[in-house]
């Protein structure tokens, strides 16, 4: 095997979902006014993005089973990039919520197969990767929500800007297929385990830290714009902050938590997000708004990669271990939508705003018992 070329194939993944997800975030506010959507509709369509997700990962997680990782990266890098446009033409709340069930299950399609290849690549290299790929899932996420600001910042319409996007990600797979693993499953283990004490734990917290950048991702552009803190064009913003932050703090996450372990780490993290949440409710400002998605960001950053590998090390055989990184994902989806959509249709964004720093404040006793184990 050359760990040279699976690796930066998995690198290439990671880059081209964190990249087509995040050009979802600055057309928010386009997607909401061009349907006419209050605050309660918004969120129920929002809702099908995270339902195409549930849905997709566990077929795609026994179609990589059955035939590698590689198809199933082409297929939902392909899809995320047929359906990209078409979030930005979408004019009613059903063609919108079409759009974004199938955008959902492309991306959940690909977020399985990209990280079972990751684990696989890890194992072989012997020694932790995860945090890295992590860092440039974040990456992606920088650079799609960048490049459809640049784009609608130069008043180019986002139909335009969707389609030049997609190209790149069509790029980006083709450029990553060549080079990864065959990696199907030589025997028949059952292709899902339901978690089960610690792994439980982990599966709630990694749910909660999701809940986070979810939250950020759907409607940080609706926040600064309809607090008239930032204009349309310039939305994307915030998200494109808190992707940096995230960046930098999953590039020096390994050195952070090898000298401060993991309790620590996760402990601080979630106050530090907790802090910017508060920060961005008061803000009175667009600098000051803008600074706390840097916050955000930096205190987000390490608790995912850390509790993946909590994960593995918790899981008692190598399936267990993959099962665990669908899961997290499904939880994300599930409870952002279903929590995010309550909070909208009772139209307090002051709970919407103080319902993440709650969770995140959680983090102290999970991750006494996760650490522990």
């Amino acid at each position: 095997m050359d760990q040279s070329r699976a690796k930066l194939a998995t690198r290439l993944a990671f880059i081209a979902a964190g990249f087509g997800i995040a050009c979802w975030a600055p057309l928010v506010p386009y997607a909401k006014a061009r349907c006419q959507a209050g605050d309660g509709t918004m969120g129920l369509i929002l809702l099908l993005l995270g339902a195409g997700s549930i849905v997709a990962m566990p077929i795609a997680a026994n179609l990589c089973a059955r035939f590698g990782s590689k198809p199933v990266v082409l297929s939902g890098g392909v899809g995320l990039a047929i359906v990209l446009p078409l979030l930005s033409i979408a004019s009613s709340p059903i063609t919108l919520g079409t759009a974004l069930f199938i955008f959902g299950a492309s991306l959940g399609s690909l977020d399985v197969a990209m990280n079972l290849h990751a684990v696989d690549v890890e194992r072989a290299s012997e020694k932790p990767l995860m945090s890295g790929f992590h860092a440039l899932f974040s990456i992606g996420g920088f650079l799609g929500s960048g490049v459809i600001t640049a784009l609608l910042s130069r008043h180019i319409v986002p139909s335009t800007s969707t389609i030049l996007s997609s190209a790149v990600l069509v790029l980006l797979i083709a450029l990553a297929l060549p080079r990864m693993l065959s990696n199907r499953e030589a025997t028949s283990q059952p292709l899902f385990a339901v978690p089960k004490g610690v792994v439980l734990v982990i599966a709630l917290l990694a749910a909660i830290s999701f809940l986070v950048e979810g939250a950020l991702l759907d409607w940080s552009a609706l926040l600064l714009v309809g607090e008239r803190l930032l204009s349309p064009a310039r939305g994307g913003l915030g998200y494109m902050l808190f992707s940096v932050a995230m960046t930098f703090s999953r590039f020096t996450g390994d050195r952070v938590v090898g000298h401060f372990g993991d309790r620590v780490v996760l402990t601080l993290s979630g106050l530090v997000a907790f802090l910017g949440f508060c920060i961005l409710l008061l803000s009175p400002s667009a600098l000051i708004a803008l600074g706390s998605f840097i916050l955000i960001g930096l205190g987000a950053a390490n608790i995912v990669p850390i509790l993946f590998r909590l994960a593995g090390n918790a899981a008692h055989d190598a399936k267990g271990a993959r099962c665990c990184c669908p899961e997290y994902c499904r939880l994300w989806w599930h409870a952002d939508g279903a929590c995010r959509n309550w909070l909208l249709v009772q139209r307090n964004w002051f709970a919407q705003c103080v319902l993440v720093p709650c969770h995140a404040a959680c983090m102290y006793p999970g991750s006494e018992q996760v650490c522990d184990y």
